[in-house]
């Protein structure tokens, strides 16, 4: 693994917020790979409800600057960084303030999802390409996780299938139980769409399910981990008849070993 370039994208990471299974690995595969001497970058959003003091943050100027373009509206991007302490790896958070600035992530007080999630999850998706663009650090692999960022692989393979700084990086997408209940907003299809993407490429989500997200997500990437011990059997049954390699959960005690050598003989 040493100098491969690896990208981790995704909704949530420790110790920015609570710990779960999401959290966790997105915390703990980049740590096995930073051990391996693989170099690491980790993408998420800039929740309101992350302690920007207490965990250093800081705008970096030079990325920060540019407009989305979410279902027709200008939205502009603020790229922001810190490090994950003792583990020398930078953690870049995608913010902007009309979607992230509120004090929790997925929901409110009230535990009601946030009606915009849908165009929040594009303009992650459409930030963290932009900002490695920006970078010009192209990574050999990018690994999504959770739903948040599970519109990155749509993303890449239809919307910036003609740039040809990713023509060689391969994405995985971990697949957990954890999700959410009801669904997005039913415009994200038109939502998507609007950035002449293909309908029979996504086509799936015409009813944007947390299942047919992940469905999405798994439809364009080259690789699937299991995430969760007891992902549901729709789930389990997509992954495996999707022809594409997927590491099995694997145990605490068993992950690196199983993780590592997955992507060396499945993915790169």
């Amino acid at each position: 693994m040493e100098d491969k370039r690896i990208l981790y994208v995704s909704s949530e990471v420790v110790p920015y917020l609570a710990e779960n299974e999401v959290s966790l690995q997105s915390y703990e595969m980049p740590k096995m790979i930073n051990e391996l001497k693989g170099q690491i970058r980790i993408f998420m959003p800039r929740y309101g409800n992350i302690n920007e003091r207490r965990h250093q943050l800081h705008e970096v100027i030079r990325l920060s600057g540019m407009n989305l373009v979410v279902n027709d509206m200008d939205m502009p991007l603020i790229i922001k960084v810190a490090s994950i302490p003792k583990e020398r790896i930078q953690v870049y958070f995608i913010d902007n303030d009309e979607y992230f600035k509120r004090k929790a992530t997925f929901s409110d007080e009230e535990g009601v999802m946030y009606p915009d999630n849908d165009e929040r999850a594009i303009f992650f998706a459409k930030g963290v390409v932009e900002t490695v663009k920006k970078l010009n650090w192209v990574p050999d692999v990018i690994h999504v996780h959770g739903w948040m960022a599970a519109l990155l692989p749509v993303y890449l393979k239809q919307y910036y299938k003609d740039e040809g700084i990713f023509a060689e990086t391969k994405i995985i997408s971990s697949v957990y139980e954890q999700g959410f209940d009801g669904e997005l907003d039913s415009g994200l299809l038109d939502k998507i769409l609007f950035d002449n993407i293909d309908k029979s490429a996504i086509d799936v989500i015409e009813k944007p399910t947390y299942e047919n997200i992940m469905k999405l997500s798994i439809m364009h990437s080259d690789a699937i981990v299991v995430g969760s011990e007891a992902l549901s059997p729709t789930l389990t049954k997509f992954i495996e008849s999707s022809n594409k390699p997927f590491l099995p959960f694997a145990p605490k005690e068993t992950i690196k070993e199983a993780y590592t050598s997955f992507i060396k003989n499945h993915v790169l």
